[in-house]
């Protein structure tokens, strides 16, 4: 497994993007409302993974891991969760792009304008908690094994 590259969240925000977008093209007037904090669970996620990547980056300085395949997990939810975050990002991106310059002319645009900003900066969030817990469970150089810090 290769740690994320740039290009694959990029391609990740972009299908997000063009998808909300084509969708709120076809289809806004007949969605629900945005709820405001709808993007905010990823805010939590973000969270919770900033957390785990502290635990994670202290256990391997330390060189007390225990399973290779614990830290292998790590990185999967790592990889999952700044694709997930890319693709999502794009799409609340996608929905600020459609609502913004209509909200002097639909009332539904003005909520959906905050909750796009909100989605976009969780979405945001979840991709920097995602790239760091993976930088976490890297190895680190042989002179840095064992200290903490």
């Amino acid at each position: 497994m290769h740690f994320t590259r740039s290009r694959d969240l990029v391609v990740a925000a972009i299908l997000g993007l063009a998808a909300v977008y084509l969708l709120f093209q076809f289809a806004y007037g007949d969605l629900p409302q945005l709820p405001t904090l709808a993007g905010a669970t990823f805010a939590v996620l973000a969270a919770i993974e900033a957390g785990m990547a502290l635990s994670v980056r202290s256990r391997v300085r330390a060189g007390r891991v225990r399973s290779a395949v614990g830290i292998a997990r790590a990185v999967a939810l790592a990889k999952a969760s700044s694709m997930a975050g890319a693709f999502l990002g794009g799409g609340w991106a996608a929905a600020f792009a459609y609502v913004f310059p209509r909200r002097d002319e639909l009332v539904a645009a003005v909520s959906d304008t905050r909750a796009a900003v909100v989605g976009v900066v969780s979405s945001a969030l979840l991709v920097a908690a995602g790239l760091w817990l993976e930088h976490c469970c890297r190895t680190p150089p042989e002179n840095q094994r064992g200290t903490t810090g």
